[in-house]
């Protein structure tokens, strides 16, 4: 969708599979990386990656990566921050920013264009995604225009949770099927990858 720049969050570590970088925790024969961007890239006029650390290893992706803005390991509001910033500095015809974890290599086809109707129904300012009841928080579509308000509640604040931040805005959480796999289904252990290897080996 034109005006939308994807962002992949992939600044976390695997801790609960055994420490490393989660972005290359491999995945019937790719990266996890890969599988995201594969789902979200043709969703989006622009794909780029919020990591820290050496940017050389995400070179065969041929993908900006950008470092959080806000040092300290803030979590992922501050990734959600440094592309919000990003955006207006290097993309002042981009309006809106779509984040995801890396993590999650069902997403759906139709990410974008869910996450964007009720925005262009009037009927918020941003949205997230949700299952079952469920908000994937980190999941959404945040307007460029809010990164001042932002960095003021990260800053001035200590803001970290994206719930309290996005609660002072108008949000509205789309709904997804959860059937038959969960599209925001998350890779955080060694059995989630075994699940994960045989839903993709299923055909999802």
């Amino acid at each position: 969708m034109r005006g939308v720049t994807g962002l992949i969050l992939a600044g976390g570590k695997a801790r609960r599979m055994g420490g490393g970088d989660k972005a290359f925790e491999v995945l019937t024969n790719k990266p996890m990386i890969a599988h995201v961007i594969k789902r979200i890239a043709p969703q989006v006029s622009e794909l780029i990656i919020n990591a820290g650390g050496d940017v050389s290893r995400f070179n065969d992706f041929g993908l900006e990566v950008i470092a959080d803005v806000i040092d300290g390991q803030a979590g992922p509001l501050a990734g959600i921050l440094t592309g919000m910033e990003w955006l207006a500095t290097n993309r002042a015809d981009s309006e809106w920013l779509l984040t995801v974890p890396v993590d999650t290599p069902f997403l759906p086809d139709d990410l974008v264009a869910r996450l964007m109707q009720p925005v262009l129904d009037g009927e918020a300012e941003l949205t997230c995604a949700e299952t079952n009841g469920r908000s994937h928080p980190v999941v959404g579509l945040w307007p460029a225009g809010l990164a001042g308000d932002l960095r003021r509640a990260m800053l001035d604040e200590d803001m970290r949770k994206i719930d309290l931040w996005t609660a002072r805005h108008r949000i509205t959480h789309v709904a997804f099927d959860a059937e038959p796999i969960d599209p925001f289904f998350n890779v955080n252990r060694p059995e989630d990858m075994e699940a994960a290897a045989k839903i993709l080996a299923e055909g999802n």
